[in-house]
């Protein structure tokens, strides 16, 4: 696996988690254990999400406001090298 693949591979592990703890708090809204996992896991998120976009590019064409001929420059995010 190469470091993007192994990079998009952890966006998507925190964004899943991220995503089942907000469905948690729907129903246990004053688990404050959950909340700080959930902050904790937005940061992690977050920080990959820019170590991603800052070497190999936007994730979604909504990060690049700037220029928007960024997002269809090959490969797209989640294109995925063949392992010879």
């Amino acid at each position: 696996m190469t470091e993007k693949q192994s990079l998009m591979k952890k966006i998507a592990t925190y964004d899943f988690a991220i995503v089942e703890l907000n469905l948690y708090l729907d129903t246990h809204p004053n688990d404050i254990e959950a909340h700080k996992k959930l902050e904790e896991y937005e940061k992690k998120s977050n920080e990959l999400r820019e170590k991603f976009e800052s070497e190999y590019g936007p994730i979604i064409f909504r990060d690049t406001p700037d220029n928007r001929m960024k997002w269809i420059k090959n490969p797209w995010p989640w294109d995925l090298c063949e392992e010879d």
